[in-house]
């Protein structure tokens, strides 16, 4: 029987121009996509004399929560060398501000069989963990068949994303197998990779939840407050998607709440012109946070165009929109905002936090609202009752703390198949 990752191998070649003009169409507003190509190829010039623990981080999230893992792993295994392997420029320089030189940071390699034997050769992993929903079929194979310990923990896997993987089922299903071991945050997550064909799928729970706010993001937000103005209600919309700060715009004009200020970020860096155009078009008197200047009275938006500063941002607000729900998007992450003990309001499209949405939800952590107007409504609410907003933030703090200890359960996975 033929192998389906011939198949698969086979079409990314056929797509090899198509990579060169996706990298130059991201570059026009994120010039970095242009830096380091040749480490997407496999070609690196960073070395290391110590045995390298590799852990794979693709974007921003993923980064973040994996701080305390990073740390954790320092403390056990001083004498190894962390690397940090990344997919897109934000998550890269996301792993510079929080970590800096105590660990390795490279991109990983496209899967293309060559390119990842240059990878594995070049930095000889003595193990290596693939977080949240990375399973790439060519590099499992290719750890699989060098015996490097491939572990795939933190696995989220949504309904939609599993429907896609049955497309090609037997491939999933073969790679799934070379994989040497898989914690998913959920059950429902284990039981969807389990129908898939993983074997000895355990349950680790999030690791998003055992992020612990920087203090220094802290003061920061602190002084974030003093800024945008001790008197003034403070509305973050948190990691805004394309098309949703429009719709939020429209939510703001329907309520009336003296002297509010709203701090908008988006979720992705090359948007932040695009959203100063939104606001300029619709005659709203907007400041850029990298202007990093007093805030006017007469404001009424702040355009969040900095990086890594979430923190911060939740630390100053009142109260919180989290992006990406307001339109299918799937969600970004609500635990940062209850971690800083800030009410969270979230839309009906929360598939890529589905659990952690629902547990928030019934521990009175967080609001969920339909639309535009239902959001609106929400706002006007919560801003006009502030004893409501602090009782929710609490339960924000409890919901967070019940359900740390994922990075304890990680650790217990990673301690088997490596030595000190």
């Amino acid at each position: 029987m033929t192998n389906p990752r011939i198949f698969y191998t086979l079409g990314l070649w056929l797509l090899l121009p198509y990579i060169f003009f996706h990298l130059l169409w991201r570059a026009r507003k994120q010039p970095e996509y242009l830096k380091h190509i040749a480490e997407r190829f496999g070609f690196y010039h960073t070395h290391s004399n110590k045995p390298v623990i590799w852990l794979h981080t693709v974007s921003v999230g993923e980064t973040r929560a994996a701080a305390r893992m990073v740390q954790r792993l320092r403390e056990i295994y001083p004498d190894h060398q962390l690397l940090l392997t990344h997919t897109t420029p934000t998550g890269r320089t996301a792993s510079e501000q929080l970590y800096g030189d105590d660990v390795l940071r490279v991109y990983l390699p496209y899967d293309y069989p060559f390119a990842v034997r240059r990878f594995l050769n070049h930095f000889r992993p003595c193990i290596g963990v693939l977080l949240e929903t990375e399973i790439w079929f060519n590099l499992i194979h290719t750890c699989y068949a060098e015996k490097i310990p491939l572990l795939l923990l933190n696995a989220r896997l949504s309904e939609k994303s599993a429907r896609g993987y049955t497309r090609v089922a037997r491939l999933t299903r073969h790679s799934l197998s070379e994989l040497t071991a898989i914690a998913a945050q959920t059950t429902d997550d284990a039981a969807r990779l389990a129908t898939l064909g993983a074997g000895n799928v355990s349950v680790m729970g999030n690791l998003k939840f055992d992020i612990e706010p920087p203090p220094a993001m802290l003061e920061l937000g602190g002084q974030l407050r003093s800024q945008f103005g001790e008197g003034r209600k403070i509305f973050l919309a948190a990691s805004t998607r394309e098309g949703e700060e429009a719709l939020l715009l429209d939510a703001l004009g329907q309520i009336d709440i003296p002297h509010l200020l709203t701090v908008i970020v988006p979720r992705h860096p090359q948007r932040f012109d695009e959203v100063a155009a939104l606001l300029t078009r619709h005659s709203i008197r907007f400041q850029r946070r990298s202007e990093n200047r007093p805030i006017a009275p007469d404001t009424q938006v702040v355009l969040g165009d900095s990086m890594g500063e979430m923190f911060a941002y939740y630390a100053a607000c009142d109260l919180a929109f989290i992006g990406g729900s307001l339109l299918p998007f799937g969600g970004q992450n609500l635990i940062e905002a209850c971690a800083v003990g800030k009410l969270a309001i979230i839309g009906p499209h929360t598939y890529n936090f589905a659990q952690a949405s629902q547990l928030a939800i019934a521990s009175g952590a967080a609001v969920r609202v339909q639309n535009a107007s239902d959001l609106a409504q929400t706002l006007q609410n919560m801003l006009s009752n502030p004893h409501q907003m602090v009782e929710i933030g609490n339960a924000g703090l409890r919901f967070v703390n019940s359900n740390r200890g994922a990075t304890e359960q990680a650790l217990l996975h990673i301690n088997q198949f490596i030595s000190k």
